[in-house]
């Protein structure tokens, strides 16, 4: 009989059983992480679980009715996309409705406040130098007119600071301190003018302009101070729809308290910036920051920026971060900030942080938009729809069960298990990928689920086939099994990667529901491999050695006889030459 190959995997599989304790372990490790956090399901997406439902409509800027086209609605469903939903898998979902509308639906379970602000908040992104704050008690404060000296107000704002080395950010003065604001963001911005220029956007030679410059600034003085940032009416539309060439005043919240800005017209606007990102600064006590990357173009106005901002004492120095006519930060510069890169720091947490860099990189919308509805949706299929799509997957799973009974028999105690260790892993790990990085459980994604039964069950096919394969050429069970293992081990590695690569296309190419699927596909795919590999093979190897299989019991499904096997292979020696009776 011809003996197994010797070598790696053969001497791996002489014990088999590290590999099932291994694949155990993970199944008992995943599993108490899953009841560690709290949540024991996976978390359901819009259509199984209801949500909120937006739709905002586009409304053209006076004089450019014609930007409401085709491209810039597609730019602006493809921001808001990754806005709420930026990993493709949360199950938000942003589409057009019409040639002016946009739907946003954002499932039960996401953190729908917060994407419903991100999501609110269309209009264009605006850096602009603060020329004064204070903080919104209810009362009205007295501040000085923006005029050419532009000196603030006696209560400063806070401050910190920005070098072109990336420090840590200051600590507050104190007269911030007194007012009660933090430290909180140390940012490296774009060019300014002068507080002068600030207030008046202009100055012409002639008396008539200079007497409306005057009277411009006096009317944005008056509102200034009669501006009541504590009142909720006012916190979200102080500064909406103020021109990027104008001065403006803006609402904005810092540690829990709303103050009032008084800003001058835009020195950089959202289309600058190429890129933010939410990082963990872990070399010095700077915590959770967030880093830009600017433009070609936007980084020379924000080097020219960050030069005259650095020149004037606080708040002067400060950068006001508006979206949407609201302040979400107002980091100081002491420095001239080049390379095109930047930073902001202070006590941010992760949430924080990575809020401002999805505001810093989605911020600027090719459009304004208008919320027209917000509201609360029930499931759109619901739980009838999640019963009927799991009585699908009991049904696909019990026809699996039963083919594999008739036509396997005894090989089915390990296919079930199998089957049935997969459907853990997979379980366990969408529960833990839903807080994890917001993975919702769509109908799609229940399909994919249910398509990857049929992935597994074929790759228990591909390895029992080879085994009879091998004792219909007359071997016995154990040498078939090590034999039969490496040929059915590529066929197996070629199918999974040809579906996981179905898969990824399918997730990059599309977005919303489908994406649900493509994913769930992908992870199944990766644990059928984890599966086959760790516990098929090895439990295989064992039940070899039993005498139910290894002598081919006819409800086995490895009989020779009901398998048309050779008589079994023996190795026969060559018969001796004849010897010559004149030679003996």
């Amino acid at each position: 009989m011809a003996a197994p190959k010797r070598g790696r995997s053969a001497s791996a599989q002489s014990k088999p059983g590290r590999s099932l304790a291994l694949i155990l372990i993970a199944i008992v490790a995943l599993t108490g992480g899953m009841f560690a956090s709290g949540h024991t399901t996976p978390r359901l997406g819009i259509d199984l679980a209801g949500g909120t439902s937006i739709t905002l409509r586009a409304v053209p800027e006076k004089g450019q009715e014609s930007a409401i086209n085709k491209a810039n609605m597609d730019t602006a469903v493809d921001i808001m996309n990754r806005r709420v939903n930026g990993l493709g898998v949360s199950e938000a979902e942003v589409q057009t409705q019409g040639t002016r509308n946009i739907i946003v639906n954002i499932p039960k379970g996401t953190n729908s406040e917060q994407a419903r602000q991100q999501v609110g908040t269309t209009a264009k992104l605006y850096f602009r130098p603060v020329l004064t704050t204070d903080p919104s008690t209810g009362a009205a404060t007295t501040s000085p007119s923006p005029s050419a000296s532009g000196s603030p107000s006696s209560s400063a704002s806070p401050k910190t600071t920005a070098s072109s080395t990336k420090t840590g950010s200051a600590t507050p003065s104190a007269s911030a301190t007194s007012q009660g604001r933090a430290a909180s963001d140390a940012l490296k911005a774009d060019s300014t003018p002068s507080a002068s220029a600030s207030a008046s956007a202009s100055a012409s030679p002639s008396a008539s302009s200079s007497s409306a410059a005057s009277e411009a600034a006096a009317k944005l003085e008056a509102q200034y101070t009669a501006l009541d940032c504590s009142k909720k009416s006012v916190q979200n539309t102080a500064g909406r729809g103020a021109k990027a060439t104008d001065a403006t005043v803006a609402c904005g919240k810092v540690s829990g308290i709303w103050y009032k800005y008084l800003l001058g017209p835009a020195a950089v606007d959202g289309t600058d910036v190429k890129k933010a990102s939410a990082v963990y600064n872990t070399t010095t006590a700077a915590g959770w920051q967030v880093t830009m990357d600017f433009t070609g173009k936007g980084g020379d106005k924000f080097a020219k920026v960050t030069g005259e901002l650095a020149k004037n004492t606080a708040p002067q120095n400060e950068f006001g971060i508006v979206l949407d006519g609201q302040v979400v930060s107002s980091p100081s510069v002491s420095s001239s900030i080049t390379g095109g890169s930047a930073e902001i720091s202070g006590s941010f947490t992760q949430e924080e942080a990575q809020s401002l860099a999805n505001m810093l990189s989605y911020g600027a919308l090719p459009l304004t938009f208008k919320t027209d509805s917000v509201t609360t949706v029930t499931a759109a299929l619901g739980g009838e729809q999640l019963h009927a799509g799991l009585i699908a997957g009991a049904i696909g799973l019990a026809l699996v069960v039963i083919y594999l009974l008739i036509f396997y028999r005894g090989l089915s105690v390990i296919a079930i298990p199998s089957l049935l260790v997969s459907a853990i892993l997979t379980y366990v790990i969408m529960a833990l990928l839903g807080p994890g990085i917001g993975f919702a459980l769509n109908l799609p994604a229940v399909c994919g689920a249910i398509v990857a039964i049929g992935i597994t069950a074929d790759s228990f096919i591909v390895f029992f086939e080879r085994i009879r394969d091998e004792i219909r050429e007359g071997r016995s069970l154990r040498p078939s099994v090590e034999r039969a293992w490496p040929r059915a081990r590529r066929t197996i590695l070629v199918s999974d990667f040809v579906s996981f690569l179905a898969a990824a296309v399918l997730f990059i190419v599309t977005v919303g529901k489908v994406q649900g699927f493509a994913f769930t596909l992908g992870l199944t795919t990766v644990l059928d491999v984890v599966v086959v590999f760790l516990f098929t093979k090895p439990l295989m190897t064992i039940l070899a050695r039993r005498k139910f299989f290894a002598n081919g019991h006819k409800y086995s499904g490895l009989d020779p006889k009901a398998l048309g096997a050779k008589p079994p292979l023996r190795r026969t020696r060559r018969p001796s030459a004849p010897v010559d009776p004149k030679e003996a």
